[in-house]
C-alpha cells in the first residue's frame, strides 16, 4: 500500500510559478509509474503529466507542454511538477497517482488557484 501526500499548492498570479511535490511511503517507489491529474470545478479529473520509473521519459497533456515540467528523485521518495507561465484554466486541485500495472494509488489532492 503507498501513501502519497502532495503539497506545495496555492493562490498564485497569472505567469507566476509554483512547484507541487508528492511524498511517498509505503512502497517501493522505484517502482512506480508517477503521475499528476487535476480536476477544475465542475470538470472531470485530467491527467496533466507522467513520468516513468527510471525518470528517463516524461509525458505531458498538450495544454502544459512547454510550461511545466514533471521530475522524480527515487532516492527522497519524491515526483515534483514545476509549473511556470500559469493561466487561469489551470486553476484546480492537483492530485499525484502512483501506478503499478493496473493498481493505482491517489493522494488528497492540493489546490492551485491562479488569479487573473
Amino acid at each position: 500500500q503507498v501513501q502519497l501526500v502532495e503539497s506545495g499548492g496555492g493562490l498564485v498570479q497569472a505567469g507566476g510559478s509554483l512547484r507541487l511535490s508528492c511524498a511517498a511511503s509505503g512502497g517501493t517507489f522505484s517502482g512506480y509509474v508517477m503521475g499528476w491529474f487535476r480536476q477544475a470545478p465542475g470538470k472531470e479529473r485530467e491527467f496533466v503529466a507522467g513520468i516513468s520509473r527510471d525518470g528517463g521519459l516524461q509525458r505531458y497533456t498538450d495544454s502544459v507542454q512547454g510550461r511545466f515540467t514533471i521530475s522524480r528523485i527515487n532516492a527522497k521518495n519524491t515526483v515534483y511538477l514545476q509549473m511556470n507561465s500559469l493561466k487561469s484554466e489551470d486553476t484546480g486541485v492537483y492530485y499525484c497517482n502512483a501506478q503499478r500495472w493496473s493498481t493505482f494509488y491517489w493522494g488528497q489532492g492540493t489546490q492551485v488557484t491562479v488569479s487573473s
